[in-house]
Formats: C-alpha cells, structure tokens, sequence
C-alpha cells in the first residue's frame, strides 16, 4: 500500500485531529527508526501511520483495540508483517501473544514515545518541538507523575531492538521535529 492511499484510509477512519497528528508522528518515528536499523523504511513508516487506524471504531478500549484493525487493513491487501506490528503494539486485546520482532518492538516503543514528546514540548513556553532536547524527554522518564499516562516500560522496548534509551529518545525527537508543522508543534 502507498503512503497516499493509506493516509486517505487513515482519514477515513479517523476523525480527531490530535489522533490523527499521534499517527503522523508515529509514522516519522518509525521511518527514522528503520532507517537507524537499516530495516524497511517504507514498511516502518506504515506501520507507524496505521497502527491506530481502529481506535475511533473501538471507542479505544484496549480490549479490542487492533482486533478491527487487522480485517481492515488484510482487506485492503497490507502485508502481515505491518499487520502484525500494528496488532500486538496493543498486547492487551491478545492475550497470551508477546511482540517478538524488530519491527513489532519499535512500533509499540515508538508510538508510546510521541505521546510523551508532545508532553514535554506542551510544557515549554512556546509549545515548540524545536526547543525540546533529548535529554528533557529521557529526565521526564523518571518522573512518573508527568504524563502519566505514557507506559514506560513499553518506551524501553528500545533496548529489544537495539536502542539505548538515549538514542532513542533522539531519534524520535529529530524524527517529529521534521513535521512539526503537520503536527502544530
């Protein structure tokens, strides 16, 4: 599937604007991230993009969420491997199944670090990512009240595919603050 025809089945799908940004930075998260690992760039960043293609029909309930996912995007012909991705960066609506993959790790690490980026970025005066530092995203990692929502122990799956915490946070940082635009930030 091409970038074009799956952000179209994105919008499609998905109408919360803030949900939709979620899912651009993600999808840079990820192509930056497959490039670092000399993986599939193009694969990555659909993966990205799509992951939560569902939630808005599953109202986010974690129990389901992904379930839908999957007959969606196998009936528009996307490769298991993205879909698998996409499926198990929700653990909780499959229980007993582990993410084991390179492509599975970065997914779920990677779409659980936007959330706390665009935290720390919403805590700066000008609510700019180009003023964030890495390094104020890895110390807000510590502090389990900030964001508290964000699960930390899913952001650390860096280190399943190869990443210190670091690097990671980084990557992900220069990642969205080459769309910052798109994503208001």
């Amino acid at each position: 599937m091409i970038r074009e025809k799956a952000l179209l089945l994105l919008q499609k799908f998905i109408k919360n604007e803030n949900m939709l940004k979620h899912c651009l930075a993600s999808e840079a998260v990820l192509r930056s991230l497959a490039k670092e690992l000399g993986e599939d760039e193009e694969k990555w960043a659909l993966a990205g993009l799509l992951h939560d293609i569902d939630v808005e029909i599953t109202n986010a309930d974690l129990a389901v969420h992904t379930k839908e996912a999957v007959n969606m995007l196998r009936s528009e012909g996307v490769e298991e491997e993205i879909i698998n991705a996409i499926r198990l960066h929700n653990e909780e609506a499959h229980p007993g199944e582990k993410r084991s993959t390179k492509c599975q790790h970065a997914l779920a690490a990677g779409e659980t670090i936007t959330g706390l980026i665009t935290a720390v970025t919403l805590v700066y005066p000008d609510k700019k990512l180009s003023s964030v530092k890495a390094s104020s995203v890895t110390k807000r990692m510590k502090e389990k009240a900030f964001a508290r929502s964000v699960n930390r122990e899913i952001i650390m799956e860096c280190e399943k595919i190869g990443i210190e915490l670091n690097k990671f946070a980084e990557i992900s940082l220069c990642a969205m603050q080459t769309i910052a635009d798109d994503l208001g930030l």
